[in-house]
């Protein structure tokens, strides 16, 4: 597995501070092979980030592809709430958008001598970043690919991230954020709540966790869910999901987000899952409509968002292999 690399830089925010940043990465194939970017995701780590599609045999290929794996800011790896120095670490922090990842993953690029991506592959939050990069950097991408997302956070999907951060808010442990021990408590809460959101009803109905190897559905979101989330720092999770909440490439065209979309030169792959709770198919239709060389694919799967992340059990990561595949052919 490749090792873990630190690109240190001086990142001026959208919010006019300028931060003493990091951004970890890895990078996979030969770098003078055609060059793919995909950023983390929320709660997604550098290396379970897309595995699914990337391997010898699936559609991102190391033997073909040069990848870049890049973590967000403030997703425990790159600067972070949890990690990052003094005077701006843990509660001083500072609000980080999209556009600070992007700017900063640019910077990353001319720092690696890439010019110009053959794809930007995202997933969730990478999705929204893959939008972003498309309307920012529209001369220096061939592809992008957002994976159960979308382009705007939309407004209920504001309201369901409120609801998550109220969890470890109002958790005995935060203590109004001023921890100092792990916040356990809010963390699980946090976890158990976020759960219902990413999968589906048809997820319950149809029993389908046992296809992951759990007997009851109460044994998978104990450990995929609860235990898994106590693995994150809350002010990383809080961080994200503000990023999460203020993602809107609308906010180049002055609010006009068809007039963003259209602006996009590189060809895009959109593909939603049927059952997304939060990022829905319905918007993604509707996207597609205004880009100019715009593609939908959606996922059929009762696993919810988390079928885009490499979820499931019926076919998903074939049917997003494939269709990555025929776009990067």
């Amino acid at each position: 597995m490749a090792e873990f690399q630190t690109f240190n830089l001086e990142l001026p925010l959208k919010s006019g501070l300028t931060l003493p940043a990091f951004l970890k990465y890895k990078t996979l194939g030969d770098p003078k092979n055609p060059a793919i970017l995909i950023p983390t995701c929320y709660t997604g780590r550098i290396n379970a980030t897309m595995n699914y599609i990337i391997g010898n045999n699936d559609a991102v290929s190391p033997n073909k592809y040069f990848i870049i794996i890049v973590g967000l800011l403030g997703g425990s790896e790159s600067s972070s709430p949890s990690n990052q120095p003094a005077p701006y670490g843990g509660a001083n922090f500072p609000k980080t958008v999209y556009e600070d990842n992007i700017n900063a993953q640019f910077k990353l690029l001319q720092h690696i001598n890439i010019e110009k991506l053959k794809a930007y592959i995202g997933y969730s939050m990478g999705g929204q970043q893959a939008y972003y990069f498309g309307v920012m950097y529209p001369d220096h991408v061939e592809n992008i690919i957002p994976i159960a997302s979308s382009a705007k956070t939309s407004g209920f999907n504001y309201n369901f991230l409120e609801g998550v951060k109220s969890t470890l808010n109002a958790s005995s442990d935060f203590l109004s954020n001023s921890y100092t021990e792990p916040v356990i408590i809010g963390t699980k809460a946090f976890g158990r709540v976020y759960s219902n959101w990413a999968l589906s009803y048809e997820w319950f109905e149809e029993e389908a966790y046992k296809k992951a190897g759990y007997n009851t559905a109460e044994e998978y979101l104990l450990e995929e869910w609860e235990k898994r989330l106590t693995t994150w720092d809350a002010r990383d999770l809080l961080q994200m999901a503000v990023t999460w909440q203020n993602g809107d490439i609308s906010s180049f065209y002055y609010g006009n987000l068809s007039n963003a979309l259209a602006a996009i030169k590189a060809k895009v792959l959109v593909m939603p899952s049927k059952t997304d709770s939060y990022f829905r198919w319905e918007a993604s239709v509707k996207e597609v409509e205004f880009l100019k060389n715009g593609k939908l694919a959606i996922i059929p799967s009762v696993w919810g968002h988390i079928a885009g992340g490499g979820a499931g059990h019926d076919g998903e990561q074939a049917f997003v292999n494939k269709n990555i595949e025929e776009l990067l052919s």
